[in-house]
């Protein structure tokens, strides 16, 4: 598993193309040297390298200073058979310079190749990776690399322009619905004033309260993606955190702030609306709220911790789902619609991260938003 990170395509082109040329040059170089042997290389396959061989290797043939017509001298009968001499063999090592360079050459053509075949599909894999993190994120590159690259951009664009436009669709629908919604509200709440049992009036009032919330919250989560549709911005964490801070304190509530982080690529306005969920949250349900920003070259951690009694384990997951509250703690009574952990949840998706829940050992519930971070601009 750890050398799975290294296996790309790339790596494999380079290793295949380099064998390949390594292989092709060691044997177009044997047979050529077999065939057409270079000038004195006849001397050298006879002699060996070394020259020719001392006297006392010339047992079975006549010496080299013996006179033409003169015998050889005999060895002896048993060292006839080791008398012959044989080259020794030859290895490629030491290598020679040329070898070398020839090898070097071989190793940059074979990079310089195997980046060429494998930087389309590079591309490619990158602008789907942007795609699955922001669906409003520009469009690919249908122009360059070969022609399979450029089909698979043009269906990824295709796909990309078609969840948009279902986006926009639902985004569109959904927001009509809920402002239909007001006019029918309005007439039973004139109506309800009519009516003379206070209890029922009371009872009655609560319940378009309620309604009255959720197609609020439903608007201002529409809007707020409608308004995401843009490119991402620079923004200052820490100065959209304490700007949270500063207006629950002008509400009354106390917010502890501590951490720094440097400047993130982010929606600003969903990303202070997920905050202020999480700290509306915390305040509601745990009585307190603090947040905490920790920082790295990789992503930004925003935690939001209360004191508050926590959540069941096995809840953890549920609460995240839209409209759905825990019986114990998020009652009809205390406010809220069952929407501000999805909403923030949706928000870090969209941004690429995720929203973490998890009881804090000393007590409470820790909501840590995770956001990967983007090149800045």
């Amino acid at each position: 598993m750890r050398l799975a990170r290294y296996d790309s395509m790339f790596l494999r082109l380079f290793v295949a193309m380099a064998a390949i040329m390594l292989v092709v040059h060691l044997l177009g170089m044997t047979v050529i040297e077999s065939l057409f042997p270079r000038p004195g290389m006849e001397r050298v396959l006879r002699d060996g390298p070394g020259g020719p061989p001392p006297p006392e290797a010339w047992h079975g043939g006549p010496r080299p200073d013996s006179a033409p017509g003169r015998p050889a001298e005999r060895g002896a009968p048993g060292e006839q058979g080791a008398a012959t001499h044989r080259p020794p063999p030859r290895w490629p090592w030491p290598p020679h310079l040329g070898m070398v360079i020839q090898v070097a050459a071989m190793v940059a053509a074979a990079w310089v190749g195997a980046r060429l075949l494998a930087r389309p599909v590079q591309q490619l894999a990158s602008g789907a990776g942007r795609l699955a993190q922001d669906v409003h994120a520009p469009p690919l590159d249908e122009t360059g690399g070969p022609a399979e690259a450029r089909a698979a951009a043009q269906a990824l664009n295709l796909m990309q322009q078609r969840i948009r436009t279902q986006l926009a669709q639902q985004s569109r629908f959904l927001a009509a619905v809920s402002h239909d919604l007001r006019t029918p509200l309005t007439r039973m709440s004139l109506r309800i004033e009519r009516i003379d049992a206070g209890e029922v009036r009371y009872r009655l009032r609560q319940d378009l309260a309620e309604m009255n919330g959720l197609i609020d919250a439903t608007l201002y989560y529409l809007r707020d993606r409608d308004e995401a549709s843009g490119p991402r911005q620079r923004v200052d964490v820490l100065a959209l955190l304490q700007a949270v801070v500063d207006d629950a304190a002008d509400t009354g509530h106390e917010v502890a702030l501590s951490g720094q982080a440097q400047p993130l690529l982010a929606w600003p306005s969903e990303l202070r609306r997920a905050v202020v969920n999480l700290v509306e949250n915390a305040r509601r349900y745990g009585g307190a709220a603090s947040i905490v920003l920790t920082d790295s070259p990789a992503r930004v951690l925003i935690d939001i911790c209360d004191d508050g009694p926590g959540i069941p384990e096995d809840q953890l997951a549920r609460v995240m789902e839209p409209f759905y509250r825990l019986e114990s703690s998020r009652s009809r009574a205390t406010g809220g619609v069952g929407m501000g952990l999805s909403i923030a949840a949706d928000i870090a998706a969209r941004h690429g991260g995720e929203l973490i829940l998890s009881n804090r050992a000393e007590g409470g519930l820790r909501a840590r938003l995770s956001l990967p971070r983007l090149p800045l601009a």
